[in-house]
């Protein structure tokens, strides 16, 4: 890794090369590259947490002005919930995964001597640009060394300090080793940015991780392919034969493990059969974790004869706009799906609901019965949907990528969390003995025998 201020188009340049000689190290060379990575980043705790110290104090005074938003500052804090240690397992997580390169997908005898494969390899040249999040540089060094692809970097100014104390760790720890210095490079300044975005001829795929600002600004200045999602409007469905314990317990986790996350639920789905049983327990408990609910009209008409009178008094008035409002805060907007003629034209209401307000990130339903919970799983297009489960389980780390760089909602190339499979794309190679096109013709030539060997 290098902090560079070489101009954007040798940045580009120098990338492309290493990823030619990255893509063809060995596996125990990249591998041994993530443990001195590893290594290094451990010795250099104090250090790393000091810098971000920085970052998190600025931030946090803009925030104090209303010039930064809560959410990204909780994004910046290395030091809290956890992240640090996530971030050290996460490098040896994936330093431990299979091998992604060289993998034959697929084998066909085309004809006797002449045999086709379909191998994995490496994208090529990665530019990841990205807001607060000071673990994503450790996160993309691991994915890329691993997959055998080079990474541009560019971070935002909020994680200045805490970018330039990981960014020189990791350079050093990868002088050690085989990976080329140019494989992964930090961009300082943000004028770099749209010239970078415009090297389609270096730069494979970019991938944005930050606000919808960001991620929409990045798509309309590049014809470079773009990875990722804008929002993360999750919803959570409760049919009316959820259990209501297991409700309370996932619907408190969906909003309430990492508010800010793009992960958290954002709406809430509730049947009309369950406003006055399962609904006044979530509330409830959201409540006394200070959560607002923003309700429609049959919704808080429920809680408030439900509800004890300081709880029933704070209910709030959902808005259309609500329904499409990713908070990232503490706030849920409750809607009811009202009484049907069945339960599978109950779940397609709130399918309908979803398929028309959803980001297409991360969906969920709770009920007991399986053919609901499929019928729920068919019919939403999202990237991920689940049953009887919180929203934050879609994580690279917890579906057991590693870490990944990031959440897709696009429907090509990789969908949902990102790890070391979405940044493989695959070669066809033929071994032949001499055989020419020409050969096979429909007027007496030599036969296909396109026999499937794996």
């Amino acid at each position: 890794m290098s902090l560079t201020d070489s101009s954007p188009a040798q940045i580009a340049q120098a990338a492309a090369v290493a990823s030619r000689s990255l893509a063809v190290l060995s596996s125990d060379a990249r591998n041994e590259a993530l443990t001195a990575v590893h290594r290094a980043l451990v010795q250099s705790k104090d250090l790393i947490l000091s810098a971000n110290a920085q970052d998190v104090e600025l931030a946090s005074k803009a925030a104090e002005n209303g010039e930064l938003s809560q959410s990204v500052l909780k994004r910046l804090d290395l030091g809290k919930k956890g992240k640090w240690e996530d971030m050290l397992q996460g490098i040896l997580d994936v330093r431990d995964l299979d091998d992604p390169v060289g993998k034959v997908t697929m084998k066909t005898k085309l004809d006797d001597d002449l045999i086709l494969e379909r191998r994995s390899c490496p994208i090529g040249v990665l530019l990841i640009i990205f807001e607060a999040r000071p673990e994503v540089i450790a996160n993309i060094t691991s994915l890329a060394i691993k997959s055998g692809n080079a990474a541009i970097l560019k971070g935002g100014k909020e994680s200045t300090e805490s970018f330039k104390a990981i960014s020189t760790v990791i350079s050093k720890a990868l002088k050690s080793t085989k990976v080329p210095r140019a494989s992964i490079q930090l961009v300082i300044t943000r004028e770099s940015i749209s010239d970078l975005l415009a090297l389609d001829k270096y730069i494979d795929l970019v991938i944005p991780r930050g606000s919808n600002e960001l991620v929409r600004s990045v798509k309309s200045q590049t014809s470079i392919p773009v990875l990722g999602h804008a929002d993360g409007l999750c919803s959570i469905y409760i049919h009316a034969d959820a259990d209501p314990s297991m409700a309370v317990r996932i619907i408190v986790d969906a909003k309430l493990n990492y508010t800010a996350a793009c992960n958290s639920v954002e709406t809430l789905l509730v049947d009309e059969a369950v406003l006055e049983t399962t609904l006044p327990q979530v509330a409830s408990s959201l409540f006394e974790k200070g959560v607002s609910l923003r309700c429609d009209k049959l919704s808080k008409a429920a809680l408030r004869r439900t509800l004890p009178r300081n709880q029933a008094a704070i209910l709030q008035d959902a808005s259309d706009t609500d329904y499409d409002t990713e908070f990232l805060d503490l706030i849920l907007a409750i809607k009811t799906i009202p009484k049907t003629s069945s339960p599978t034209a109950s779940v397609d209401l709130a399918t309908t609901h979803i398929n028309a307000h959803s980001s297409k990130h991360t969906d969920a339903i709770l009920t007991s019965s399986e053919s609901i919970a499929d019928r729920f799983l068919n019919h939403v297009d999202s990237a991920c949907v689940f049953w009887n489960t919180s929203t934050r389980m879609a994580d690279g780390m917890r579906f057991g990528f590693g870490t990944e760089v990031g959440i897709s909602t696009n429907k090509i190339h990789a969908r949902g969390p990102v790890g070391l499979e979405g940044l493989m794309i695959y070669k066809y190679r033929v071994r032949g003995t001499g055989q020419v096109a020409g050969d096979y013709s429909e007027d007496g030539g030599r036969k296909w025998k396109h026999e499937r060997l794996l």
